[in-house]
């Protein structure tokens, strides 16, 4: 069995998939870092937090093998479902879990990350959003995507804010879904070191300033208008305000 958790860029994606991989690995799960060791998939599987990139026949066949084999790991991905993705887990091989966050913070959070990496000298994966439009058109990207799973059915799916504000009541829903006792001690360990205060600050959970509604402060009346037009449909659908 394979767990896949996919999420918005810096929507707590690296949060909620090191809190599901520790979880799983209570249940016996193996350290997905190890499956891309022994089964020589690090060109499938980044070296942080296992990202499988596009869920593609080649990549989804690749990782099957280990889960085929017997093994049970948790992976991570931001990208949109594919055939595959849905044809294994139809199958029984892959459970999915989706977390979402207010694509307006998540855009302002992808474009202060990648200008701040730009200004250390170590530009990432986001350092090209240069400028609002650049920032909007690619979380206008994630939005879609958000819109196609939303369509699949028997996927766990959680948003960033009540993950940050309900924590105990997310986590319960999310340890139903992935059939597991939140009784026992190795459990709630995990649960209590995932907790938002606990898990600031931790290396590969993207933690940086994380609040909600920050938008709101950092960009111009004109530039929320824009947002509200291009936005609005997809905002009311998430359960955000205008």
């Amino acid at each position: 069995m394979i767990v896949l958790s996919v999420g918005m860029p810096r929507a707590g994606s690296g949060w909620h998939f090191n809190l599901i991989h520790d979880l799983m690995e209570t249940a016996g799960y193996v350290d997905a870092r190890v499956i891309r060791e022994k089964y020589r998939l690090q060109g499938i599987l980044t070296e942080v937090n296992c990202n499988i990139g596009v869920l593609s026949a080649r990549r989804m066949g690749m990782v099957s093998l280990p889960a085929l084999m017997g093994k049970d790991f948790v992976i991570k991905a931001h990208a949109g479902p594919s055939s595959s993705s849905r044809i294994l887990q139809r199958l029984g091989l892959l459970r999915i879990t989706y977390i979402y966050r207010d694509p307006r913070d998540a855009m302002l959070s992808a474009y202060d990350f990648g200008q701040r990496a730009l200004q250390k000298g170590r530009p990432n994966a986001f350092s090209h959003l240069t400028d609002f439009e650049k920032s909007l058109d690619f979380v206008m990207d994630y939005v879609r995507i958000w819109e196609r799973w939303m369509e699949v059915k028997n996927v766990h799916i959680a948003r960033y804010e009540d993950l940050l504000t309900d924590y105990d009541s997310e986590v319960s829903h999310l340890l139903g879904f992935l059939k597991l006792d939140g009784r026992g001690q190795e459990v709630q360990k995990v649960t209590e070191e995932y907790r938002p205060a606990a898990a600031e600050g931790q290396q590969g959970l993207h933690f940086f300033k994380g609040r909600i509604g920050r938008f709101r402060e950092s960009y111009t009346p004109e530039q929320q208008a824009v947002l509200k037009e291009r936005l609005g449909g997809y905002l009311s659908k998430m359960g955000y305000e205008l």
